[in-house]
């Protein structure tokens, strides 16, 4: 099976890339912005025409779009998370490969959602900011496009390779600069929101699921189980024998991006964000994963404090 793997120098693509390089049945090729890939193609700038005819050439049976941004502001959001996907759609949609299509979505599309509740692949969207937006876009071009296509809602990835600017890498982070300098006590900010975190390696094996399958439409990829970022702080500590004691701050000292919970975008420059969540879902977030189980034979394998011990073991190479 002939794959084209788009984003495999990202967080998510690059253990999809390890997934599918271990299966001998696919053949692998990576297109993407960094040297590194084997094809050179900027989806937010390039045109369908010029993709079209790479995959003419190539003739994958799937297409894996693993690209896109997390930060910046709307105009970023919207050129490299759905202008691409409306880039990706309409060259599989010129070619003659017949490719299917799995698009990497994520739970910030469904926004705020009830505590104590699961979401649902039938649940109406309604982000709460532009990168949930430019996500549920994608989803809706995907969704029209007339393609064998499927688009995984991938809710928290955690795990090796977290990225920095997240939640439990800024966590980690900070758990990093305490134990370095001695500190007896760690102040975090916004560890009351719930999320459901999903090991990364657990959304690979999705991912290669999906495109093996038949399954079209939304499916959701979570652990199922929301989980407090104060309790994701505790285990933390514990794995990384962290003795001190954690305080929880009431309220940001200051701007947002001085509190874990809440990041902020490099382009912006004073004052505090526009919604209190930064990924636009609210105080609670936990996925409804039936679907995934029943249409790709999928269940997570990987729990919590797995991730996290990963996530601290490439933290504490920087001490």
């Amino acid at each position: 099976m002939r794959v084209l793997l788009i984003g495999a120098n990202g967080f998510i693509g690059r253990f999809v890339a390890d997934r599918l390089l271990a299966d001998p049945a696919v053949q692998l090729t990576a297109l993407g912005r960094g040297d590194d890939a084997d094809v050179r193609f900027d989806l937010a700038t390039g045109s369908p025409g010029a993709l079209t005819r790479f995959l003419d050439a190539v003739h994958p049976g799937v297409v894996i779009n693993c690209a896109g941004a997390t930060r910046g502001g709307a105009r970023e959001l919207t050129r490299h998370n759905t202008v691409a996907v409306a880039t990706v759609c309409e060259a599989l949609r010129r070619s003659g490969c017949g490719a299917r299509l799995v698009q990497i979505g994520c739970g910030s599309e469904y926004g705020p959602s009830q505590p104590g509740s699961s979401t649902a692949e039938d649940a109406v969207p309604r982000p709460g900011g532009p990168y949930g937006v430019s996500k549920l876009a994608a989803t809706e071009l995907v969704l029209g496009s007339g393609l064998d296509a499927v688009v995984l809602r991938v809710f928290s990835p955690a795990g090796p390779g977290t990225p920095a600017g997240s939640p439990l890498g800024r966590l980690a982070e900070a758990m990093r600069r305490a134990m370095q300098s001695g500190d007896g006590e760690l102040k975090l900010g916004g560890l009351g929101v719930q999320r459901d975190f999903i090991d990364v390696r657990d959304v690979a094996r999705a991912v290669h699921a999906a495109s093996l399958s038949a399954a079209q439409g939304v499916i959701n990829i979570g652990s199922g189980r929301a989980v407090r970022l104060r309790d994701a702080a505790s285990v933390l500590a514990r794995v990384a024998g962290y003795g001190g004691a954690l305080h929880e701050l009431d309220a940001p000292p200051g701007p947002l991006r001085a509190t874990i919970g809440h990041p902020r975008a490099e382009s912006e420059h004073a004052g505090p964000m526009a919604y209190p969540y930064p990924d636009g879902c609210g105080s609670w977030q936990q996925a409804d994963v039936r679907t995934a189980r029943d249409r790709l034979g999928w269940r997570p394998r990987i729990n919590l404090e797995e991730s996290l011990a990963d996530i601290w073991m490439e933290a504490a190479c920087r001490i």
